[in-house]
């Protein structure tokens, strides 16, 4: 079985995102995590276990990326923030790279009507140096097609590192230091917050790794220092809504004190 030729018009993914209310579970008030951080792992172990070919599994995520989308949205996430193509992904060998660069920027421009159908602000969180600029091209043609969306904002992290956004933010204040535009002394961590790629992003509050791997992977390493973590054992393209909705849940029965005492 290849991917190679899929009609991606005839994927099962809904027209609209709406589930049979009947089986969106019923989250309690003010539980749900405002900001969801999603790391997409196991696309290439998939299509191993199956004698197919890396980049195979990672055109079967496509269809899950909407349909987790599809489950933020019903879930009443806010913010949903996926890790598409990391620093460390320029490791892997060239022919991977270039079909990830291909498959970034293509499947942003075949889905966008859809999202922007459903709602969704599409955003991107990363370093411009190196990323393709056909990549760049469609990201801010999506950007500015939805930037009057607000069901969800969704933020494609393609290029992104945890610790490359924290030097970033760090040289740009040290030019505004130089440049005598803020004191040094006076660097706060409000005021560094500031200076990351999308500062008016709240922290996030759950961090999914799919797959069964257990580490966050240079992964909003600022914004998740209090986030909560769930280890979803499934490969990503056997991932989806449901599991995405199983994860909410582990979330909602968590205690979250952020270095504080539960009252009595």
């Amino acid at each position: 079985m290849s991917f190679e030729n899929v009609d991606y018009k005839s994927l099962n993914i809904p027209a609209a995102p709406f589930s049979d209310p009947s089986i969106i579970p019923s989250f309690p008030k003010g539980k749900v995590p405002r900001h969801v951080g999603l790391i997409m792992d196991g696309n290439g172990r998939w299509a191993q276990q199956r004698g197919l070919v890396r980049t195979d599994g990672h055109q079967a995520a496509e269809p899950v990326v909407c349909d987790v989308i599809a489950g933020a949205i019903e879930a009443g996430v806010r913010y949903l923030s996926l890790y598409t193509f990391s620093t460390e992904n320029w490791k892997r060998s060239p022919s991977e790279v270039r079909f990830l660069m291909g498959f970034s920027r293509d499947i942003i421009r075949r889905r966008v009507a859809q999202l922007d159908g459903w709602g969704v602000r599409i955003r991107w969180s990363g370093r411009r140096p190196r990323l393709w600029k056909s990549v760049i091209d469609e990201l801010e043609i999506a950007e500015e097609r939805t930037k009057h969306n607000t069901t969800i904002d969704v933020v494609f992290c393609i290029n992104y590192g945890g610790r490359a956004e924290i030097a970033d933010a760090a040289a740009e204040i040290a030019r505004q230091v130089r440049d005598g535009k803020i004191e040094g002394d006076r660097v706060t961590e409000k005021m560094f917050a500031q200076h990351l790629y999308n500062p008016d992003i709240p922290d996030c509050d759950l961090v999914i790794r799919t797959s069964g791997e257990q580490r966050t992977s240079n992964f909003l390493a600022w914004e998740a220092a209090y986030a909560e973590l769930d280890f979803a054992p499934e490969l990503f393209p056997d991932y989806g809504r449901q599991a995405f909705w199983r994860s909410i849940e582990h979330y909602v029965n968590r205690d979250r004190r952020f270095g504080g005492v539960k009252k009595a």
